[in-house]
């Protein structure tokens, strides 16, 4: 139950919400307690304070658990505030400042009306105060924690060079991929390539050139693929994609796709190189190759050669 002197200040603390949370920002802005405040302008600077301080207000009238669980929209508010904060070259030290900060001003606001709260009221209203802003904190901090987890995840898969799949994510990905191709009786292109003469491009202009050239062929690789088929950097100057549900001539239309593509970068002139960019690749294809991604790519590996030694003669 809440006291109607509690419930009375409650209401004060809604109607106040903004004022309250412009309390906040100028607390934040003293002595650079948050520094990425300054750099804001005044709606920025609020962000979803006066939402969390109306929020508080309800919590303090109308107590329930559920609000401050994990998958409430609050919870949800408070994560979206998190991530635009981080947008803004917030650190999170600088977001939990945020709610220490509110809870200092709310508090103050609260001594200003003890005279008006038998003891019992102040301690209900403490502990409703502190439950609110311990929640929205955690819930700022496992945001954050969220996200570095899934940023050092996404990096653990992916080549830095081109943001393709490495090689272990890649031979994951078509071995999960094939298991599923059993399951359904559908076919799955493996296309394994690398370049021709990629050496003399490095040893003529530099790896910086070199790295460049790795990078837009892969943006070119990216947008041949649909949204069932992946691609990897496999090493070096290697890439490989598959191709998932696909018939027996997938492999070929997509290399001279892709082929076409690389033939439009080099006549573009946007790289200077003293050679076109050219290609070798080897395509297999599950189940009429093999039914395991080893297999498949000792016969792609295989193939590639055979073409890359056919384009050097």
């Amino acid at each position: 139950m809440t006291s109607e002197p509690l419930a009375r200040l409650a209401d004060e603390i809604r109607a106040e919400a903004w004022d309250l949370a412009l309390g906040v920002v100028e607390e934040g802005l003293r002595d650079d307690a948050i520094p990425p405040l300054a750099r804001l302008g005044r709606v920025a600077q609020l962000g979803d304070m006066p939402t969390f301080i109306a929020e508080l207000a309800e919590h303090v009238r109308r107590p329930k658990p559920e609000r401050l669980r994990r998958g409430s929209r609050l919870a949800a508010v408070v994560r979206d505030h998190a991530r635009e904060r981080e947008a803004l070259g917030f650190a999170p030290r600088d977001i939990v400042t945020e709610f220490l900060v509110l809870r200092r001003v709310l508090w103050r606001l609260v001594l200003d009306r003890t005279a008006t709260l038998d003891e019992g009221d102040v301690f209900v209203l403490e502990e409703r105060l502190h439950d609110v802003i311990d929640s929205l904190v955690t819930e700022c901090v496992v945001a954050y924690f969220d996200r570095a987890t899934s940023e050092l995840s996404y990096k653990a898969r992916h080549d830095a060079l081109t943001d393709l799949l490495n090689h272990a994510s890649f031979t994951r990905a078509l071995e999960l991929e094939l298991e599923r191709a059993k399951r359904y009786g559908s076919g799955v292109t493996l296309v394994f390539l690398d370049f021709d003469d990629f050496k003399e491009i490095n040893d003529t202009y530099g790896h910086r050139a070199g790295d460049e050239v790795l990078r837009r062929v892969a943006e070119l690789l990216r947008a041949e693929l649909r949204q069932s088929d992946l691609a990897g950097r496999m090493g070096g100057d290697e890439f490989a994609a598959f191709l998932a549900e696909s018939d027996q001539d997938t492999g070929a239309v997509f290399l001279h796709r892709l082929r076409r593509r690389i033939g439009e970068l080099s006549d573009s002139g946007e790289l200077v190189l003293p050679i076109p960019i050219a290609i070798s690749a080897g395509v297999t294809r599950y189940p009429d190759d093999g039914e395991d991604a080893e297999t498949l790519f000792a016969i792609a590996d295989a193939r590639l050669y055979e073409a890359k030694r056919a384009n050097a003669a």
